[in-house]
Parts: structure tokens; sequence; C-alpha cells
């Protein structure tokens, strides 16, 4: 097992594609994807290790994000075009109370932007196919 730290700019995929040639095995799987633009720990697992992905998929995990306000993309991330600029003043008190709602398990709907796939394709080359 590997713990990578993925740079923005890949996806999963190429990371394992990476790994693959890097240590001349086939059997090379990721547990969990990342979506493009995210970077953060992506576990690769080589060869009879990939046994175990899928009992690591479904432990907990935690996420950090760097946020700005005040601006609306029309991909919901930092590489679509601006949309929409408004001031924002806010304080930390807010900030916290706005932030309550994500803490601890919870269920998000996944944007069109993001690694998910559907039909086989992740959805954000599906969002810029229109």
């Amino acid at each position: 097992m590997l713990n990578i730290d993925k740079p923005a700019g890949l996806t999963s995929h190429d990371v394992v594609g990476r790994v693959r040639r890097l240590a001349g095995l086939k059997r090379v799987g990721h547990a969990g994807t990342l979506d493009p633009l995210a970077t953060g720990v992506l576990l690769v697992a080589l060869g009879r290790a990939t046994r175990l992905i899928e009992y690591i998929t479904g432990q907990p995990k935690t996420y950090r994000t760097t946020i700005r306000l005040g601006q609306t993309t029309d991909s919901y991330d930092a590489e679509g075009e601006i949309v929409a600029e408004a001031p924002v003043q806010v304080d930390e008190a807010a900030i916290r109370a706005a932030l309550d709602p994500f803490r601890g398990p919870i269920q998000q709907l996944p944007p069109m932007y993001s690694a998910i796939k559907r039909d086989g394709q992740p959805l954000y080359k599906l969002a810029r196919q229109g």
C-alpha cells in the first residue's frame, strides 16, 4: 500500500497509471477517487493488496478545504467562468455557524463537476460536454 499525495491536475486514474509503470505491475488500484482539482492522500494498492480496497473504501474520511467567498462560477469550482461576484462581510461566528451542518457524518449530493461516474464517465466530463 502507498499513501500518495495527489497533486491538482491529475486524476486518480492518472496516478495509478504512473505507479503501474514505475512499479512494473499490472495489479494496481486506488481506494477512493479524488477529483482532478483536489489534492490529498490517495491510497494506492499494489499486487495482492488490491483485494483489501473493498474493506478500506467504506472507512470514514476527513476533508479540508479552502474557499473563496463572494464568487460563483458556472462549474462550482475554481476552473469555471465567474458568473457572479458580490462583496462579502462576515465574521468568524457567522462562518462557524455556516460550517456546522458539514461536521460529522453527512450525505452529500455530488455536483455535476465531480469525479463520480455515470455510465462509466466521470460527471465532470459529461458536464463539460453539455
